[in-house]
């Protein structure tokens, strides 16, 4: 592989780079699959409830931080957009959370025959606890870092976070010839 990258104009020291990042990520993207610090929260205050209705709360309550600054009205359908999830499925746990007391309908201020998802003072207060626990444990990791390692972390992350959608739109151009070896290399075994 490092020879076919060479070929294709990436010298083998970023090459490397970028098989030690792809292994940070990879070992990185396993533990957040296990949700270790949701799960964590949620058996550390005896929450009855599962990650996904987690998910629903905090999609419902909608951050600014994770989800931008205008939230505007809840309906299923926005819980459904903002999780990438069906939204039947979006609505089933809905309607569990509205059982459990977590959420509540109401009726949309825009428009009446609109109906809205709110969080109920439980599940304001779920929120706000397990987001607390999350942010005590962020924080106290933290603050064993210097101002200058987080100041010169955070700019690079946010930078590094968008690497997919810079490089796909790159690979549609610029990479494209090379794409195309792959893949004919690929077309002598389908004969």
């Amino acid at each position: 592989m490092a020879e076919f990258l060479e070929h294709a104009g990436i010298p083998s020291d970023v090459t490397d780079r970028a098989l030690a990042i792809d292994a940070i990520l990879q070992d990185w993207r396993r533990r957040r699959d296990k949700r270790e610090l949701g799960q964590m929260a949620l058996t550390q205050l005896g929450l009855e409830i599962d990650l996904p209705k987690l998910d629903v709360l905090i999609a419902t309550w909608a951050p600014s931080n994770e989800f931008g600054k205008d939230k505007g009205e809840t309906m299923v359908s926005t819980i459904a957009a903002r999780l990438g999830i069906d939204p039947s499925r979006a609505s089933r746990i809905v309607s569990e959370m509205i059982g459990q007391g977590l959420l509540a309908r109401g009726v949309s201020q825009k428009d009446a025959r609109r109906t809205i998802v709110e969080l109920t003072p439980k599940g304001r207060a779920t929120v706000n606890a397990v987001r607390t626990i999350k942010f005590l444990v962020l924080g106290d990791y933290l603050n064993g870092w210097t101002t200058e390692e987080i100041e010169t972390f955070l700019p690079l992350l946010d930078r590094f976070s968008s690497w997919s959608d810079e490089s796909f739109s790159k690979a549609e151009t610029r990479l494209a010839s090379t794409i195309a070896e792959l893949r004919e290399g690929l077309e002598k075994f389908s004969e």
